[in-house]
């Protein structure tokens, strides 16, 4: 038994008909159940509750047993003041408000369907799941349920993303050329350099690369020697020694801290080694003086693909690090690559500006998501093997959000599959 079939039972109108009445005796009539709360605080807001004759307006807590109210401290929590009902599984105590007031309490175990907890233990406790809880009944779902919950998902997920983007906005007072500097470089540095990069980014005055931008040599040598990249032993290259000087001018005139920690190539494809894509950045901003602004004007996917039509130096073409000669090959930053920044760096962007200058592109990030080709992985993986396919990003974006935020963590009642899937059978 967890608190999530309690709040199940109570959004989904499960009591509906029956005689309530509070551990007092006192009848209960459930005018409307309030708003479910996602966050700190009692569990659903502004319901509207009947309780011998009075009507009240205010907030629904939920516990296992009525002595978790104390447990919790919400006798000495303001937060709990305006609770007019307490809904439990078994009610072993009764509680009080900061005031000394009662709370009335009702106890659901009581008048609860035995065909709920059957359900309900079914879907938690007698399978025993290869992916997902629901894995036998996934592909059964109708199409629309299933389309307008991912819908909701891939939002639910940029919100998620939107939290990391407004604190970087905080401080950096609103400056989103830099915002989006330190969020390309996360993506540029990828999950073996992702973090230490955008470390990095976060402590670089922005203004720096502004400065630097316009010479491709000096934006590069800024880029190369912060990132901790021009520490290469026995490279006698022209190239090389050029940039390690340039790099020692800029660190004297800006009085640059030493790198913490080197970047990582083990692990990594030799197209996402940290050098080809600090040169591929470089080239970028060299490009692109007001990257940001240029992307807010990029009304198709088309356009995006052609502002990030970028390679890495010709140093490049015959090297992955420095030093060491390899095939030729065009360093290009791939389509592939390109939608992974789309994803996880402009479209989010996109839509925290949006919400803070008030306009409302919500259709416009759903059309371009939707253009790009689904990410690969195991959790998009997972789904095809239960006969879901995924045909683009945003049903990829939403899956990993569903299966992260939902699936692995037995929040079924609180997805629409898993209450679907209960409502259905009761």
């Amino acid at each position: 038994m967890k608190e999530d079939l309690l709040h199940f039972i109570w959004r989904c109108d499960k009591l509906q008909g029956r005689p309530l009445t509070t551990s007092t005796s006192e009848q209960i009539v459930i005018k409307n159940p309030g708003t479910l709360n996602r966050y700190a605080g009692p569990d659903f807001f502004n319901a509207q509750i009947e309780v011998g004759g009075q009507l009240w307006a205010g907030n629904v807590e939920m516990h296992l047993k009525s002595s978790d109210w104390y447990a919790h401290h919400h006798e000495v929590d303001s937060n709990y003041d305006n609770v007019i009902l307490h809904v439990v599984w078994e009610d072993d105590i009764s509680i009080f408000r900061r005031d000394g007031t009662e709370v009335p309490t009702l106890e659901l175990r009581k008048h609860i369907a035995p065909i709920i907890l059957t359900k309900y233990q079914q879907l938690f406790q007698h399978f025993n799941p290869t992916f997902i809880n629901c894995e036998k009944d996934f592909a059964n779902f109708d199409s629309f349920l299933v389309n307008g919950y991912l819908e909701i998902l891939y939002v639910e997920r940029l919100e998620q993303k939107a939290t990391l983007i407004f604190k970087l906005l905080q401080k950096s007072n609103n400056d989103w050329e830099r915002v989006l500097f330190i969020m390309l470089m996360k993506n540029f540095g990828s999950k073996i350099n992702g973090d230490l990069f955008a470390q990095r980014a976060v402590q670089l005055d922005f203004s720096k690369v502004r400065k630097t931008g316009t010479e491709l040599h000096q934006i590069e040598s800024l880029l190369f020697g912060y990132m901790g990249l021009l520490s290469v032993e026995d490279c006698n290259d022209a190239y090389y020694i050029n940039l390690q000087k340039e790099y020692g001018y800029l660190s004297n005139k800006f009085n640059f801290d030493s790198p913490l920690g080197k970047p990582g190539f083990f692990g990594l494809r030799p197209a996402n080694f940290p050098t080809i894509r600090m040169s591929q950045l470089a080239h970028l901003y060299h490009k692109h003086q007001q990257l940001f602004s240029k992307l807010l004007d990029a009304d198709h996917r088309d356009d995006i693909y052609s502002i990030f039509n970028i390679e890495a130096g010709p140093y490049w073409d015959d090297h992955f690090t420095f030093g060491k000669k390899s095939k030729v090959r065009k360093k290009k930053l791939s389509k592939s690559f390109i939608d992974l920044l789309i994803i996880n760096t402009i479209i989010p962007l996109r839509f925290c500006y949006s919400k803070q200058v008030g306009l409302d592109w919500t259709d416009s990030l759903l059309t371009l998501i939707s253009q790009l080709k689904p990410e690969k992985n195991s959790i998009i993986d997972g789904f095809k093997n239960l006969g879901s396919s995924t045909t683009n990003a945003l049903e990829s974006q939403a899956k990993i959000q569903l299966y992260n935020g939902y699936c692995s963590k037995n929040k079924c009642l609180h997805c629409t599959f898993g209450a679907n899937l209960l409502d259905r059978n009761t």
